[in-house]
């Protein structure tokens, strides 16, 4: 076991989390959801994506989002790039980095994006050398490394070829997504494995959906391989898109809670965190979804903070 001592958190709710919401979320909310995620000390915060807004209107006022946040120093705001028209978009809203997104399964990206694998990755290598030609850093996003809606199991070796594929493109990193969540560690870990003999671990982010409860444990269990760059959303936004109800990307803070315990730095201010995932809750209706956030909030409200029973 090789345990990192230090762990980069790449936040993904303004975009990976929001884009799930059925309601439009202003862009007052998502600017001040940015600002409040920078201020509790993450510096990697997925600001949105260049997608068709028929497909994803959640995501229409991105380039509105890009111009009015702060872009503070140290703090890099990626942007989903699907093709060479979000790269314009891209451009002329100054990004520095972007991000590109494959399937690890073929019944998903036929289904999703009417292509094989293969047809994907030939759309992206424009876009790659354009960004690259341009100084514009990309980072690789594989869905369905541990299972798909549509075909089940997904084989190891197709993950590991993805992510290689990837690397060799020129992204400098790839981040490997249990897109519904149905991972175990041991399947975590053999999928990780399976990619670190193609890819360095340095190459190497984790982005797993806590559909089945297993978020946590598979990302504790990768650790050990010395995987350290974790994908996560503040307050658990997100949601599983085929198993309705479901809770969706792993809570920033939950994973910042584990972490600090296993002694771990993170850079992120845990109080800060859980008033920002309250903050996005109430602000979307509803309560914050973290085990973290709902202990924080019952601990302060029962008697003498014994917590209630």
């Amino acid at each position: 076991m090789q345990f990192p001592n230090k762990v980069r958190i790449v936040e993904v709710g303004p975009r990976d989390g929001l884009q799930n919401e059925a309601n439009l979320v202003s862009t007052d909310v998502k600017v001040d959801l940015i600002e409040r995620l920078a201020d509790a000390g993450l510096t990697t915060i997925e600001a949105g994506s260049f997608v068709s807004p028929k497909w994803v209107p959640q995501m229409a006022d991105t380039a509105d989002v890009l111009a009015r946040i702060s872009h503070r120093p140290g703090v890099t705001y990626p942007v989903l790039v699907p093709n060479d028209k979000g790269l314009d978009a891209a451009i002329a809203a100054g990004v520095a980095e972007i991000a590109v997104f494959a399937a690890a399964s073929e019944a998903f990206s036929k289904k999703n994006i009417n292509c094989s694998i293969d047809e994907s990755l030939q759309r992206f290598a424009p876009v790659l050398a354009r960004s690259h030609e341009r100084g514009i850093r990309v980072r690789g996003y594989v869905s369905c490394v541990l299972g798909c809606p549509y075909q089940g199991d997904v084989p190891l070796a197709d993950v590991a070829r993805v992510a290689a594929q990837l690397i060799d493109m020129g992204c400098y990193e790839v981040s490997l997504g249990d897109t519904i969540g149905v991972g175990t560690p041991s399947a975590a870990v053999a999928m990780l494995d399976a990619v670190l003999e193609r890819v360095p671990v340095e190459g190497v982010a984790l982005h797993f959906h806590d559909t089945y409860g297993q978020a946590l444990a598979n990302i504790h269990a990768c650790l050990g391989r010395g995987v350290a760059v974790l994908d996560a959303a503040v307050g658990g936004l997100g949601g599983c898109p085929y198993a309705k109800g479901a809770t969706g990307n792993v809570a920033t803070e939950d994973l910042v809670y584990m972490l600090q315990g296993m002694g771990m730095e993170t850079g992120i201010d845990l109080d800060r965190l859980i008033a920002t995932s309250v903050h996005i809750s109430r602000a979307l209706g509803r309560s914050p979804q973290s085990h973290v956030a709902r202990a924080r909030a019952a601990f302060s409200l029962s008697p003498e903070g014994r917590g209630p029973g």
